[in-house]
């Protein structure tokens, strides 16, 4: 019944472009007018943002490309995202069109790119993104299974808009460990000089803990490739078959070969079966992520990032933790997960003040810096909260010389 009442509501144009801005791609400024326009305020805090920042150090390790045009670039959605048929995936690719601020469906993913690169270059001291892909749907068998795949952008395509653009890109590369042909694509890229990898699990169809990817994960050590991986309850794409693996536990398997893996998000979002209790209870993703940050024998190669970390669906203790825990800062490393910021609904500045994580006066200055740039927005964000004098520490913003 709610899926017909959403169709009616589209088809009866009950829902504008203008209801889609609102939800999504807020921000209705110039960004190359943030310094010329904008008030002494938003100007002074993004200015203490970068203090004690070497900006040819300062990396975002979680940025996303967004591509729809499979004819064009081999980026791939799923049909349903483009049907007024299926109106939850329809809802859902309309806010992030209006969050990218595409305006032409036929060139969507050069508008895609254009839009980001114009964030940046408006961005004082920038420093350097990861660009991610992100490989199809697989089934245990090698097949591809495109009726599950939701998003995929190609890692060719992401090879060739980060060499477009050396100055603040960085490629990342995704490929699916059931693919027949994934040793050899891990050989391919290494020769490029690829360093880091991309899985989301609970969208992939990927098992972390499947013996069989031994070999892989070997070939990963070898090549010295950061893994970055999704974990925890998968919200931006659909992925409710599949949650389960999301589990950060399933992860105890690759870090005991030896494999150097980013958890992304800090798994912080939904629950999952403990795996090592003897009644299998439902927990926090976030505790057993943190279990195995606190696990002695991954010192060396569990890292994390704070992608998503002040997004509304977040409980408090997240940040809370993140914050205290100064003793983790070294492990963890920044992660806008954009294009999310961009997205007007996600982040909820009025909860962070009644919370105590900002100001009132911040709050202000804060959303200015949203009208004109979300991406220097959620720097700055991330920059400026703290939670009993505790701070996000300077070294999580930079190059972590560990990875």
């Amino acid at each position: 019944m709610k899926h017909f009442l959403l169709l009616f509501l589209i088809t009866t144009r009950l829902l504008p472009q203008s209801l889609f801005d609102k939800i999504g791609g807020a921000s209705s400024k110039n960004p190359e007018d943030f310094y010329k326009k904008a008030s002494s305020e938003a100007i002074e805090l993004v200015r203490k943002s970068y203090e004690g920042l070497d900006a040819t150090k300062i990396r975002d390790y979680h940025t996303h490309i967004v591509g729809i045009e499979e004819s064009k670039t081999g980026a791939f959605i799923h049909p349903n995202m483009r049907s007024i048929l299926h109106p939850k995936e329809y809802i859902r690719f309309k806010i992030y069109a209006s969050a990218l601020k595409i305006k032409n469906l036929n060139n969507a993913d050069a508008e895609a790119v254009e839009r980001l690169t114009n964030l940046i270059h408006n961005i004082e001291n920038h420093g350097l993104h990861y660009i991610l892909a992100l490989d199809k749907y697989y089934d245990p068998d090698g097949k591809v299974n495109l009726q599950k795949t939701e998003f995929h952008l190609p890692n060719e395509y992401i090879y060739k808009v980060a060499k477009e653009n050396p100055d603040i890109f960085i490629p990342t590369i995704s490929i699916h460990p059931y693919r027949k042909d994934a040793l050899e694509e891990l050989d391919k890229w290494r020769k490029l000089g690829i360093r880091l990898m991309k899985w989301l699990p609970n969208s992939q169809g990927i098992d972390p803990s499947n013996p069989a990817l031994e070999p892989f994960y070997k070939k990963l050590i070898q090549y010295k490739i950061t893994l970055l991986t999704h974990a925890g309850e998968e919200k931006a794409v659909d992925a409710e078959e599949d949650q389960k693996f999301g589990n950060p536990l399933l992860l105890r398997y690759p870090l005991s070969l030896g494999v150097k893996i980013i958890i992304a998000h800090c798994g912080s979002l939904g629950t999952n079966i403990d795996l090592e209790s003897p009644d299998k209870k439902t927990v926090d993703n976030f505790d057993l992520f943190m279990r195995l940050m606190d696990d002695p024998k991954y010192k060396t190669n569990l890292f994390a990032d704070i992608s998503a970390v002040i997004q509304f669906n977040r409980d408090k203790k997240v940040l809370e933790t993140l914050l205290t825990r100064q003793d983790l800062h070294s492990r963890l490393v920044h992660g806008s997960d954009y294009p999310l910021p961009a997205v007007n609904l996600v982040i909820r500045l009025g909860r962070l003040v009644d919370m105590g994580f900002i100001t009132k006066e911040e709050q202000k200055a804060l959303k200015e810096i949203y009208d004109y740039n979300p991406l220097l927005f959620e720097f700055t964000l991330k920059r400026t909260i703290r939670w009993k004098g505790n701070k996000f520490s300077d070294s999580i913003f930079l190059m972590n010389p560990n990875l």
